[in-house]
């Protein structure tokens, strides 16, 4: 199978336009021939932490109208962003199948310092076939925590998706050490969907990927523009 990983820059606070974004890139990727594209955390609003605080109508559910143009493109899409839940506003990960079915839903479990004032952490893994594939989620800080990523392993995933925001200093070196490090060590593929430009305190470093299972790079993205990588895997 052929997957794709996002990069692009959000526009602060903007739910349609960013979803325009991603209309585009996911275009670009089924013209690649990739079944399934991942997108940046947060990638609905950009990571605007105290926008999304200060407005309930930048959270977005599952079956939110605004994300149909998303679930239209035809192509399978995993997507990051602020959400609506029982308990509060969560970092969730949404994925559609290509007829735009809802397909699985995870909740960010290690909140990242700030995150942790706004957002309700999930208790439960993500994992999810497509394909004949088995996936799993994870959501930028938890790829930080190994025992998350020994457990999807664990249960027979073949293919790690990670939306993520690393920024372009120190998050450079993060984000090249921990992804070929997961694929290493767990003998998965890793996907990582990351930002370019200005989100919220950081400037995203960019740098989408694909590495097979042993952590050998297959494709990358360049630290500056909105674009698609993909890559076949499985």
């Amino acid at each position: 199978m052929k997957i794709a990983a996002a990069q692009l820059s959000c526009v602060p606070g903007d739910v349609d336009a960013n979803v325009k974004q991603a209309v585009e890139l996911a275009r670009q990727a089924r013209d690649q021939g990739a079944e399934l594209i991942v997108y940046p955390e947060l990638a609905l609003t950009g990571y605007e932490l105290k926008l999304i605080a200060d407005d309930p109508g930048l959270l977005v559910g599952a079956r939110d109208a605004r994300l149909d143009p998303l679930r239209d493109t035809g192509i399978a899409t995993v997507i990051n962003c602020a959400a609506p839940t029982d308990r509060g506003p969560a970092i969730a990960t949404f994925v559609y199948g290509t007829s735009g079915e809802p397909i699985s839903e995870y909740l960010k479990q290690q909140l990242y310092e700030q995150e942790q004032g706004l957002f309700v952490a999930g208790a439960q893994d993500g994992r999810f076939e497509f394909g004949g594939l088995r996936f799993s989620l994870a959501t930028c800080y938890d790829n930080h925590f190994p025992d998350l990523i020994a457990r999807n392993a664990a249960a027979g995933c073949d293919v790690h998706l990670a939306s993520s925001l690393y920024g372009s200093e120190g998050g450079v070196r993060e984000r090249a050490t921990i992804y070929p490090g997961i694929a290493r060590e767990s003998g998965m593929a890793v996907v990582l969907a990351n930002h370019v430009g200005t989100a919220g305190p950081w400037i995203g470093c960019g740098g989408a990927a694909v590495w097979a299972p042993g952590g050998d790079l297959l494709v990358e993205g360049d630290s500056s523009s909105t674009s698609v990588v993909a890559a076949h895997v499985g």
